[in-house]
Formats: structure tokens, sequence, C-alpha cells
């Protein structure tokens, strides 16, 4: 349900926008995110039993890919995280009707093919299930395996606030209750191909710094391709392995990966490798009429598109030359057929709105809408027979966290999506304005699709690390899943407010199969760990904690090497002698401190999710903060705070000489800095 940009390292933060865009609750029950369509109560509950039985249905086992089977196993470990007591049985496979299981308690997750669950435009969805649950049986069956996994995600969710609100064990009300999305869109857009903007690079006469600007393409070719040369920084890319495991991963939580290789507009780094292709003067356009470049491209989704899954894949294809319409147009739709004969996928664009008198997009492309005025009117797109996709900038735009003249915001603004549609309402995919009432339409338009809601990174690879996006994105995408699965006053079920605000803290803690907030229980009190006296390596059993923290020591390094080695080390970042240089997600950043080698100083290092900073020396009155420098659009140098996880793991090492004693981490009340 995310746009992201390609310079965004997104795999550590992949697990939780998978959780978290789950569906749950209902009236009756305890309010979830997003919410229940229905839930109708009975007598009695049904007590999650110390030793859980998980049966699936032998006749749909195998069914799908990922298969129901495979639902299964990964529900079967969520639960054993979510609810700690409970022992696991080995999943059954069975022909039985959930009456007959008795006396063993048991979940069971089957298929029904006779039920049919549709969207608000009434296009059917996989994505529906409905769910029964006895004294004695929790029944989930869904109109396709995708269908079953939103249910069993129903009753993780439900598991963990009745955990949160103090119970001791877990019990479902007894009762039937059936869900399906409002729209059909459940996936992570992987924009992964583009450039810094700098303009005075990129359009300077007679400059040739556009050779020399940061871009970048993540889909890492193997060795010895014709394409090897398009992918100058092999360590910030995918290699076929890692992209399908990636994606194999989001698969298995009902989540789609629509891959996005940006052109014609957007593509210095395929000028670059090759600039004979450039448009004349626009080093990041491609130059539609020369005789080899649309050959070029289409070796590109040549050699990917057996990479990719989903049925659907986006050539980008915005912000080109106005003038060039018709070559623009042209390339669209002779892309649209080509991608089609050759994998038997579609295509998605960006909305552009080409002036062309006499040609116009196929309309079996879909419209990603994300400006006004620039773009097609989504309304008008919709009137004459295109499927759109709600983008618009206004409502779903972040760009990072140092945002030009605050244009967007760090996190979506949850006063407009919550009341800040025309007449007071809520957002939801079939709202494009803000003021205008007339350029939105209703929910049920039987040629909107959704929305997905997009993160730019637009200050560079040094701007922000995969955590701090993590930081950013993690309540945004539970609200925006909120309101792309039931919308805004379309459903009586739909949250409020209050009760998305009361859901949201212990949902977010209790997501299974990550720990993206990277929370360690304390050894007691607030303490992870201390190690009085003095130590040149050690190592720990704690990888990484995440902020709010406290890492104090004292350091004395050796006179002959006073800068050299480690100080700290975990898994997402680790803390160099040198300059105290923090490193996270491959990039340095130094405090500008030198440590002196001839006695030992004290630092503490504090941070929040929005900075770092060190306390030398007692020197509460002066903090020094650890920060980026980043480059907007050419036309300025900014500074940005940077978060980073404490490096937990070990201590010393990297050829590190000297002393570190008296060490202590703990975590904070507030971890604000000292006043």
């Amino acid at each position: 349900m995310i746009g992201s940009c390609a310079i965004v390292e997104l795999r550590k933060a992949l697990s939780f926008l998978l959780i978290l865009s789950t569906c749950v609750s209902g009236a009756q029950l305890r309010p979830q995110i997003p919410s229940l369509a229905s839930f109708t109560p009975s007598d009695g509950v049904f007590e999650l039993p110390s030793i859980v039985q998980i049966a699936v249905d032998s006749e749909y086992a195998n069914q799908g890919s990922p298969s129901l089977l495979d639902f299964a196993r990964t529900f079967q470990a969520d639960l054993k995280e979510v609810v700690p007591y409970v022992t696991l049985a080995p999943i059954s496979l069975s022909t039985s009707d959930p009456e007959h299981f008795a006396p063993v308690p048991t979940i069971y997750l089957t298929l029904d093919p006779s039920a049919q669950f549709n969207l608000y435009n009434g296009r059917p969805t996989e994505e529906g299930y409905r769910f029964q649950v006895t004294h004695n049986s929790y029944v989930i069956a869904g109109a396709a395996p995708v269908g079953v996994w939103w249910g069993t995600r129903t009753l993780l969710q439900q598991a963990a606030l009745s955990l949160a609100q103090g119970a001791k064990t877990v019990s479902f009300s007894a009762g039937q209750g059936f869900d399906s999305p409002g729209w059909e869109l459940n996936e992570m857009h992987l924009h992964a191909s583009d450039n810094l903007w700098n303009p005075a690079f990129l359009y300077g006469e007679g400059n040739e710094g556009w050779k020399h600007l940061y871009a970048a393409f993540r889909f890492r070719p193997p060795a010895g391709s014709a394409l090897e040369g398009l992918v100058p920084r092999k360590n910030e890319s995918w290699a076929k392995r890692e992209f399908l495991e990636m994606q194999a991963t989001c698969a298995g939580h009902g989540v789609t990966v629509i891959p996005e290789i940006d052109t014609p507009g957007h593509s210095l780094v395929i000028n670059q490798w090759k600039p004979e292709l450039m448009e004349a003067g626009a080093p990041d356009h491609l130059n539609l009429s020369y005789p080899e470049t649309i050959p070029t491209i289409k070796s590109i989704w040549d050699e990917f598109l057996p990479w990719f899954s989903a049925t659907e894949v986006s050539i980008g294809a915005d912000e080109y030359d106005a003038a060039l319409a018709n070559d623009y147009i042209s390339f669209v739709n002779e892309m649209s057929t080509y991608i089609g004969l050759k994998s038997n996928k579609s295509i998605r664009i960006w909305g552009t709105n080409e002036p062309s008198q006499t040609m116009s997009v196929s309309k079996d492309i879909t419209i990603q809408h994300w400006d006004f005025p620039g773009d097609d009117i989504p309304v008008q797109l919709l009137s004459k027979g295109y499927r759109v996709i709600n983008s618009e900038q206004a409502f779903l735009y972040l760009d990072g966290k140092t945002s030009e003249a605050g244009q967007f915001p760090q996190q979506l603004d949850e006063d407009l999506l919550w009341s800040g549609a025309p007449g007071g309402r809520g957002w939801a995919p079939n709202v494009f304005s803000r003021t205008d009432a007339t350029n939105n339409t209703s929910p049920d338009a039987a040629n909107l699709r959704g929305a997905i809601f997009a993160l730019w990174n637009d200050w560079g690879n040094n701007a922000t690390t995969a955590l701090e996006i993590y930081y950013q994105l993690a309540r945004s995408v539970a609200l925006f899943g909120e309101k792309v699965w039931a919308g805004s006053d379309v459903r009586a079920t739909a949250l409020a407010r209050d009760q998305f605000d009361a859901a949201y803290p212990a949902l977010n803690a209790a997501a299974p199969g990550q720990n993206l907030n990277r929370v360690v229980k304390p050894h007691h009190g607030n303490i992870i760990y201390e190690f009085p006296g003095a130590h040149r390596s050690l190592r720990t059993n704690v990888s990484s904690v995440g902020p709010p923290y406290t890492l104090e020591f004292s350091v004395k390094p050796d006179p002959g090497s006073p800068s050299a080695g480690l100080l700290f080390a975990g898994v997402d970042s680790r803390l160099h002698v040198a300059n105290l240089t923090f490193e996270a997600t491959g990039q340095l950043y130094p405090l500008g401190y030198i440590l002196p080698a001839d006695r030992f100083t004290s630092v503490a290092v504090r941070a929040t999710r929005e900075y770092t900073y060190a306390i030398i020396d007692g020197d509460e009155a002066n903090p020094r903060y650890w920060y980026t420098l980043m480059d907007i659009w050419g036309d300025y140098m900014a500074l940005g705070n940077m978060s980073f996880a404490a490096p937990s793991q070990s201590v010393g090492g990297g050829g590190f000489g000297g002393e570190i004693r008296d060490i202590r981490l703990t975590i904070d009340v507030d971890g604000g800095p000292p006043v």
C-alpha cells in the first residue's frame, strides 16, 4: 500500500509494512485496524487453550501460491509470538466438519468456493472471508487463500488487544462475521530507478555535471550481462535471489510487489550508461526518436520481467516533455503491448496529461493520479473509461525528513485524513481534492481501483536510514490501511479517530514476525545491560536497541591508534572511534569530535526517533548532535537530524586499541534533550 523511492533501502522495514496492512474488528469486537465489515455475536466464547490445534482443510491445502497451507504455517508462528502461553500442536490436514472437532478446541482454515465478496464498485475480490466462532472452534473460510490470511489477522489482532488490556488468557466472543476490502489494492509499489533532481546539474548550458549526479537502478543483472553497466552502485541494488526472496516474503503476507522502471523521464541512470539515448538538453529524458532507445528499454524489461510475479508493472512515464506528446503516447502504448505479449502483464503509468490532439493513451493502461493541475483530472479519466489509482499529493505524499519549505509532512496528515475532505468528511480513495467536491467521485466508481501513498527520498542516499523510514511510516501505514480497506463515511463499522488512537499502540507493539521497534526487555529496571570495569572487546546477546535509549561509557584510545576501530557495533548501526562517527545503512555520519588519547573521556549517547546526540564529559549544557547534510534541489544545503538504533551487540573491534569502561545501556522514559 505504499509507494517508495528507489534510493530508500526498504528490506529491513518490509515485514512491518506487511503485518500492519491487515484487517480486523467490528462493532461488537475490540476496534482494530482496519475495521471489520460485520460481526453478529452469539452466546458463549472460544477460549484459546494452552495447547492450540490448527487444522487446514485437506481439500484446499495446496491451492494457491502462496497456498492455504503456506499461510497456515505463517499464522501458526505468528500466533505463538502474539500469545506466548500457547503450545502449538503440529498443523493437521482434516476433512472433518468443524463441529466434529470436540473435545479439542480447533482453529480451522478452509475455502468456500461459493462465497462471493465484492469491492465497493461491484467487482469480485479474493481477499474476502467469513468466520464463525463457537465454544469449540474458530473457523475461517476465505474466497481464496489470501482471504483466509486476512481472517487470521483478525484473530491475531483480537488476541493482541485482549492481552494488552490485561487478560491472562485469550478468549473470542462466539458469533459470525465477514469482511472484505472496499478497493482492490494491497501492494508495495517499488519505484526502482530514478535520480536526484538538480536543475543546475541537469540543465545548465554546457554543464556536464549530470554525468556525476546521483542516479541509481535497483535491479542488478547477473555478471557478464549486457546490462551490467546500467547498475553503477551494485551494493545499492537487489540481485535476483535477494529480490525474489523479498517478493516471496511480501506474497506470503498478502502483499503484491509492483516494480517500477521509470522511463522516458527520470531516466538519468540510463543516459549515464548510454549517453547516445539522451534527449538533447535534458539528460534525464530519453530521446524516443533515436533508433536504439526503445529497443534498449525493451531489453531492460526482457531481463527483469521474469523476476516479477505480479500481473502488473509500472513504467513510470511521468514528467516528460509536453512538446513531444505524440512520441510519448506512442512509446507508452508500444510498451503496454510489448510487456503484455512478453509476459502477459498489464502496465500502469503516472498521470501526465500530454497535450496531443491526435493520439491518446490506451485504456488498457491504469493511470496513477498524483497532481493537480499537471495531471489529467481523475473524474474525467474515469468517465472516459480509464482505471485510476489515487496518489494525490495533497493527501498522500511524504518526502523524507526534510521537505523543502514544508511542502510535504513527515507523516500522513492525520487531521486531513480524518476530516480534511470537502464538507469536513474523512479522506478515502474516492477523494482527490480537499477543496473542490466536483473533482471527487463516489466510493463505488466503476474504474476506481484504490489508492497508494508515496514516500520519496529526494535528498540523497545519506538522508535517512532504514529504521528512520520505519519510524516515519509505521503509524501512517496503519491509518492508511483503515482508509483504503473501509473508507470514510462508507461503512457504519469504520473506525472513529479515538478508536484508532486506542488500538494502534497495542497493535504496533504486538506485530509478529519482526521487531522493527527494536524493543529489548530490560535486564532490571530500565537497564538493558551494564559492564563495570575496563574492556577492550566483548560480545553481548543484544543485537540492537531502538530509541529512546542512553548508551554511557568512558573511553581511552591507545596513543598509537587514537582514531582506529569500532567502539560499538550492532545489526543496525556502528559507532567508530574516528570523529565519533555513526555508520548506518552504508553511510557515515561523523559527530566531529576527536577523542583524546591521554585520558578517559565519558560519553553518553542519547537517542529519540527524531535525533541522536552526545554529552561529552558530563557537559549537559552543550549537547552535540549527529546531523546529515542534504542538497535541496541543488539550491541550498540543509542539515537534518539523524536517529540511530543503539549499536549494542559488540564492544571494541575493527582494529580498536585502548580501553572502554563502565558501559551501561538503558531505556529512557522521555529521551528528550537536556534543557
